[in-house]
């Protein structure tokens, strides 16, 4: 048995294609054919259900899939402890939502940049679900998220923080809200609400609030990026709900306010994966180091 043998069985495993798996590791599909035939040979076992164009793991390929990525997992640490521990210069490839993006990651590539001027990183914004397939296919390193708390046997979490998500507005309005005692998400609905589009995370867990309470809400605005709807809350009477990272500075400052409502809360969680069957590089671990860092 070959880790190539391995490693090509966990990429099939992922794409439910051994044309697309082949694809993806630059290999022909009769090379990827081959490799499951002869691991299926040596595991006297079949690890794949063959139907048609499509493909499904077999009772023993779940369990074995299970331990291959308990294989490349232990692999990965041996090269780790082997390798050289001189100055960092490859490539790191992040994959993350665009507030993060906008709002945490400058500071921590500034930081990166001053200790590890050679490493050439690349950043992809995009929605969860896309980071997560992306990283999924080997396409990013790692994914840093916002969301509920995830967890899934192929991914490696690397960190995980709690992350508020508060409803803001203009301070005027603000201003008049505070008035109200006991304010309840109930005092919103009749306000001009700037919300991101419904495929967002904290957007969709205030959805999830909304169908629990019977409850109707037709914002003003929908868009997806956040950083335009903090200018829209700043110049205009109007209400949005976003992660505190986000709105925390212009809070500060006076040009938004908080919004204190009695009966809706929510907690998310800044979350950074990688995939078991990825490489964790020394790259990955330090990206990761500076942001406990500069968040402590």
């Amino acid at each position: 048995m070959e880790l190539r043998q391995i490693s090509t069985f966990i990429r099939v495993a992922q794409f439910k294609s051994f044309s697309k798996a082949a694809e993806s590791m630059g290999y022909s599909q009769s090379a990827v054919t081959v490799q499951i035939r002869q691991l299926e040979e040596e595991l006297h076992t079949r690890l794949f259900d063959r139907i048609g164009k499509r493909i499904s793991l077999t009772d023993p390929g779940e369990q074995f899939l299970e331990r291959a990525y308990e294989v490349l997992n232990e692999v990965n640490k041996a090269r780790l402890s082997v390798a050289d521990a001189g100055e960092l210069h490859g490539r790191l490839h992040i994959g993350t939502i665009e507030s993060l993006c906008f709002f945490k990651l400058p500071a921590v590539l500034r930081e990166y940049w001053k200790r590890h001027p050679k490493v050439v990183v690349r950043v992809t914004t995009g929605e969860p679900e896309m980071l997560v397939e992306k990283m999924e296919r080997g396409e990013l390193d790692l994914a840093y998220i916002l969301d509920e708390p995830q967890y899934k046997n192929n991914w490696r979490k690397l960190m995980e923080q709690q992350e508020r998500v508060v409803f803001v507005a203009s301070p005027a309005l603000g201003e008049e809200l505070g008035r109200i005692p006991q304010l309840t998400f109930n005092h919103l609905l009749d306000k001009p609400f700037y919300l991101t589009e419904r495929n967002a995370n904290y957007r969709r867990v205030l959805d999830h609030f909304l169908v629990s309470h019977d409850t109707r809400l037709t914002p003003f605005l929908e868009c997806s990026d956040t950083s335009f709807i903090i200018k829209m809350l700043e110049l205009n009477r109007g209400i949005s709900l976003l992660p505190w990272y986000a709105v925390e500075q212009s809070i500060r400052q006076g040009r938004l306010s908080l919004v204190n409502v009695t009966d809706f809360h929510i907690t998310l969680y800044r979350q950074i994966f990688s995939h078991k069957e990825k490489w964790r590089t020394r790259e990955m671990d330090e990206f990761v180091h500076l942001i406990e860092e500069i968040d402590r």
